[in-house]
């Protein structure tokens, strides 16, 4: 009897080199961003190991890529962009690009109607000053689903921490000339960064983004991951996926 595949879409930012836009960052701050498409390099490094390994699930990945740049076209503070689902975004801050790709690639995500939508970015240097590189913060408000990545990672090692998703974080998003703002809050960045997200996402779809700022590079040697980007992520996902139903 043919068996019904899961359907996960998974969705990976792509900035494959961030100055930060018009709102520069400083050297020091732009020297590892090569890595800023780690979350793209999850999608793909899981959809190879799931391929090689003929997990019996169907997955769909999605990846937007650019690179955030300064130029004569580059977005400026005050621009109202208009995304694929409609919803205007007023861009805040340019560094705050990250999370505009993903609105578009989130939107395409809940409109071929999978059965899950997870995503990966290294987004917020905020979750990188709450967990540090040991952690990927997880934002769900779907029990079940936290549980199931929460235990993937505690068996792989490639540990998620879960953080609220409180509806009091949305006012942090508000803006007056559009649906949302892009810049969020400086308290509590990474989990306005998730609500931003949320905007887009269709509600009846179980949705879970992990934060990947931290553990995406490594500082130091140790036994379990080289120095610089770790590949964090492709074994959580693998293991995931591997037990879903």
């Amino acid at each position: 009897k043919k068996r019904k595949l899961k359907k996960i879409a998974l969705v990976g930012k792509g900035v494959t080199f961030d100055t930060g836009g018009i709102c520069v960052k400083p050297v020091a701050g732009m020297k590892e961003m090569k890595g800023d498409m780690s979350g793209a390099a999850v999608i793909a490094g899981t959809l190879l190991a799931a391929s090689k390994a003929k997990l019996l699930v169907e997955i769909t990945g999605i990846i937007p890529a650019a690179e955030n740049m300064i130029s004569g076209e580059a977005m400026r503070v005050g621009d109202v962009v208009k995304t694929t689902s409609g919803k205007t975004i007023e861009v805040g801050h340019t560094d705050a690009e990250g999370r505009m790709i993903l609105a578009d690639a989130l939107d395409y995500a809940s409109k071929i109607k999978p059965d899950e939508i997870i995503d990966f970015a290294t987004l917020t240097g905020a979750c990188v000053v709450a967990l540090g590189q040991y952690a990927g913060g997880l934002f769900t408000k779907n029990d079940e689903l936290a549980k199931n990545l929460n235990n993937a990672g505690a068996n792989t090692y490639d540990r998620v921490w879960r953080m609220p998703m409180w509806d009091d974080y949305h006012k942090d998003n508000e803006s007056i000339v559009a649906d949302v703002a892009n810049d969020g809050s400086r308290w509590g960045g990474a989990i306005t960064a998730a609500k931003f997200l949320e905007n887009f996402v269709d509600k009846d779809i179980p949705w879970a983004h992990i934060d990947i700022a931290g553990p995406a590079t490594a500082h130091d040697l140790n036994n379990y991951t080289k120095t610089y980007m770790t590949g964090f992520g492709v074994r959580l996902m693998f293991e995931y996926l591997g037990n879903s139903k």
